[in-house]
């Protein structure tokens, strides 16, 4: 894998790719400034153009296109208090009193220079520990990958919002969806309900843009609120004694993104919450924050883009997402012919290496854009959403019918645009429904060709010839028990 990283990284370098991670990071930073819109909202409408694109343009791109918006989405949170991204909440409690104290500049370049230095390490973290991961996912059989498909559905259910009950019922519910269409194993059709277009299954991009685009429009329109006059950018800019101040506050934050990036369901808002209240419980002077201070605003950025590459562990590894933005990267390398799981590193190792070096470069390059565009994002935050809503709607739908030139795909996305509503009018989280869905079929392969190895004897295999899975399954009511608790307690 040397060699792969070796190439890969000369890969990484090409004019293209430079070119599109710069076009993503404004396309990120332009929808994440915009109070009403998501970074998941603009990557699952944008999402069909890198299918016209090289893998190693397209997804880069797709990548420039989540930086930028977890960056974008702290404008709006720091100048009018209206969050761009559920990430950005902890970041608006003490960036909003900043701009209230005509510190405005100072919070937002806190915020640029936490989320560069949080993200980078953390695609550093990704890019050394991939390589042996990769090296022990290559041991697996289908009875470990069983066992821990089986972890990860558990963990994103307890770890899916304040009721399981709720995020068990959506992820059976995306294990059903699963099912639909022929048998892996035996070749027989299932839940066609004699509709020939589903012989070949639900079609994955459709729903993602169904159920994470088409609601995000909706209530993009629904809180049209007028922002009132205009966000200004004032103030002088941070202080090298005050970045300075923040270094172990951002360092501490960093780690604790890393850590929770790791864990599939845990995501940003967790991680940005908790890298606040650390930040809070270890300062000398826990009484500033919540009123302007500076160290909150570079606690929550710090860790919630330090979330960003570890999520790719799982996903290049394994071929599980561990949130919402990874599971549209999943539909991206799909769309390319690339697979995720670890014959992706036997075949493809290059190409992964390259996407996980262009990360790096994202960064680097967007502590420049960043620096001199925030300017510009901060007055962006003042267009009215409704005005956009056209464009954003245009683009869905030309984007679910482009991939397979399928009318389906339309009745599709449009099927799943109000199942999304439903869900979350009703407080569902579709994020289990989507995991279920995902993992479905990887889940039951390797559940049938273990029962098959395990012939008539699956207790005596278990414990004489694999012990590895046996530790999973042993491990996973407890790990899921013990993030329960946590998310509880965080909740609470």
């Amino acid at each position: 894998m040397i060699e792969h990283f070796a190439e890969g990284a000369l890969m990484a370098f090409s004019l293209d790719t430079i070119l599109m991670i710069i076009v993503g990071l404004f396309s990120g930073m332009l929808v994440g400034a915009l109070p009403g819109f998501t970074t998941l909202m603009a990557m699952a409408i944008l999402l069909p153009l890198s299918f016209f694109l090289d893998p190693l343009v397209g997804i880069p791109f797709l990548l420039g296109v989540y930086k930028g918006g977890i960056f974008g989405g702290s404008i709006p949170a720091i100048l009018v208090s209206m969050p761009g991204t559920g990430a950005a909440v902890a970041t608006s409690i003490d960036g909003y009193k900043l701009t209230q104290k005509g510190e405005s500049r100072k919070a937002l370049d806190m915020a640029l220079y936490a989320s560069v230095i949080g993200d980078t390490f953390s695609d550093v973290f990704t890019i050394l520990m991939i390589f042996p991961i990769a090296l022990l996912v290559m041991q697996f059989g289908p009875p470990e990958l069983f066992a821990v498909l089986l972890m990860s559905l558990v963990i994103i259910v307890v770890t899916s919002g304040s009721n399981p009950l709720k995020g068990l019922v959506m992820m059976l519910f995306g294990l059903w969806l699963a099912q639909i269409g022929t048998d892996p194993m035996g070749g027989v059709e299932r839940f066609t309900f004699g509709i020939f277009d589903l012989k070949s299954g639900i079609p994955l991009l459709p729903m993602l843009m169904g159920v994470f685009a088409l609601p995000e429009i909706v209530y993009a329109v629904m809180r049209n609120e007028k922002v009132g006059g205009f966000a200004k950018l004032v103030g002088a800019r941070l202080s090298m004694a005050e970045f300075k101040r923040c270094i172990p506050t951002i360092r501490r934050s960093t780690f604790i993104g890393t850590a929770i990036g790791i864990v599939p369901g845990l995501g940003q808002v967790v991680a940005a919450m908790m890298g606040y209240s650390a930040a809070k419980n270890a300062s000398s002077h826990p009484e500033t924050f919540g009123q302007g201070e500076v160290e909150g605003v570079a606690a929550a950025e710090a860790a919630n883009n330090a979330v960003n590459g570890p999520t790719l562990v799982p996903l290049l590894t394994l071929g599980i997402p561990g949130d919402n933005v990874t599971a549209i990267l999943l539909g991206a390398f799909v769309a390319q012919g690339l697979r995720p799981g670890p014959q992706l590193f036997e075949e493809q190792g290059a190409i992964v290496f390259a996407i996980l070096v262009a990360m790096v470069l994202a960064n680097l390059m967007f502590i420049v854009i960043g620096y001199l565009s925030i300017p510009f994002f901060a007055r962006i935050v003042t267009i009215k959403t409704g005005l956009l809503v056209p464009i954003v709607i245009m683009f869905a739908f030309a984007g679910a019918y482009v991939f397979r030139s399928d009318t389906t795909d339309i009745l599709m996305l449009v099927g799943f645009g109000l199942f999304g509503l439903l869900a979350r009018a009703a407080k569902f989280d579709v994020m289990p429904m989507v995991m279920g869905f995902i993992l479905g079929g990887p889940l039951e392969y390797a559940f049938g060709q273990t029962v098959a190895m395990a012939g008539n004897s699956p207790i005596s295999f278990m414990f004489t010839e694999r012990l590895g899975m046996l530790a999973v399954l042993i491990a996973t009511p407890l790990i899921g028990y013990a993030l329960w608790r946590r998310m509880k307690t965080a909740t609470n």
